[in-house]
């Protein structure tokens, strides 16, 4: 997943995310944020899962369908590419 596009996003610490090239701005919850910054710092879908488990003490089944659907809405927004 070419994720290039979301290191141009300014994100604050609490989830607004703005994005300089089309003027649009986003808002994300706590765990939005979560995956959001992981994927900047460039972890794949395994690394973020396991983060992920870590983090909220969840297990990977619980958390992959809801990242598979995270990274679907990045998708149609344009902010990653496969």
């Amino acid at each position: 997943m070419n994720t290039d596009q979301l290191m141009t996003l300014a994100v604050n610490k609490n989830g607004f995310i703005f994005d300089p090239e089309n003027g649009i701005s986003y808002t994300v919850n706590e765990t939005g944020l979560f995956i959001l910054q992981q994927m900047q710092k460039g972890q794949q879908e395994q690394e973020i899962i396991a983060s992920l488990c870590e983090e909220y003490e969840v297990l990977p089944d619980q958390v992959r369908s809801d990242l598979e659907h995270y990274c679907a809405m990045l998708k149609s927004l344009n902010l990653v590419e496969d």
